[in-house]
């Protein structure tokens, strides 16, 4: 199947870009960083938007730049990108281990950090990610700019605080000190799916950051925050199996036994990878 008729825009830089989304005049107007995931919704027809502005190509959403204790992640930059170390600040990061973990090759090639949050698709890699660095998204559209917390962006599946002419202009990490440490695992079915099961941890005792994060759950990701709290104390002590059990049940009441126990797994093998225990 192929896409319905619409008008594709591909504006030069965000200026024009935000004055071609403000114009709703057309009727449903899509944003398209890669494409990734939007194409294959046209394709099938599940998404018929009048007017398509590409938004690939702007400079602007291209950068990372710092900014006091925030890295500003350009949205259009793309997971390959980060994966092949182009940009300094990103090298041996959090992100530079999780991107190339990230579906094939040639969707890195082309997939961005900003549309991936923008669909938020909760199984995502970035999502999940996002969540745990306790990140903020950067929303732009011609009436001006806003910031939102992870949990304030994104409301359920698939669903986010993204306004008709708003676009993602920038992701902004905060800066982790010299002795964070983090973990990240997933469970899939098969290389380059998406994951049934993941898991996310940062520890900052610089910026007193604890955050353990369960993701590819039925809505956003969710933080674990008494076990991250002990965690963050006693170290891998607190990673007694019950501990893991309690916190793993305690965020996933509509899972069936299986996926649960995939949660459970994610968690323990994301944890163990942090303080180097066998038992993963």
């Amino acid at each position: 199947m192929k896409a319905a008729i619409f008008d594709y825009v591909r504006p030069k830089n965000l200026t024009a870009g935000l004055e071609a989304l403000s114009d709703q005049s057309a009727g449903i107007v899509k944003v398209m960083g890669g494409s990734q995931s939007l194409g294959p919704m046209l394709n099938l027809r599940l998404a018929r938007p009048n007017k398509v502005v590409d938004v690939s190509g702007f400079p602007e959403m291209q950068q990372v730049v710092e900014d006091g204790n925030w890295l500003v992640v350009g949205a259009s930059i793309t997971h390959s990108q980060i994966e092949d170390g182009i940009f300094p600040q990103l090298r041996g990061s959090l992100l530079s281990e999780v991107a190339p973990q990230i579906a094939y090759r040639a969707i890195r090639n082309r997939g961005t950090i900003g549309g991936s949050l923008a669909h938020a698709d909760p199984a995502a890699d970035w999502v999940l990610v996002a969540f745990a660095l306790g990140a903020e998204v950067e929303l732009q559209s011609s009436r001006g700019k806003r910031r939102l917390s992870m949990p304030e962006f994104m409301l359920g599946a698939y669903t986010t605080a993204l306004a008709e002419d708003e676009l993602i202009s920038a992701v902004r990490l905060p800066r982790l000190g010299q002795r964070a440490v983090w973990g990240y695992h997933k469970l899939c079915r098969k290389t380059g799916e998406f994951a049934e099961a993941s898991c996310c941890a940062v520890f900052d005792p610089d910026r007193g950051l604890a955050r353990i994060v369960l993701g590819a759950l039925d809505g956003p990701p969710s933080l674990l925050g008494e076990l991250s709290v002990d965690v963050a104390k006693r170290g891998v002590e607190a990673l007694g199996e019950e501990a893991l059990v309690n916190a793993a049940t305690s965020v996933t009441p509509g899972k069936d036994p299986v996926d649960r126990q995939l949660c459970i797994t994610a968690l323990r093998r994301c944890l163990h990878s942090i303080f180097k225990e066998s038992k993963a």
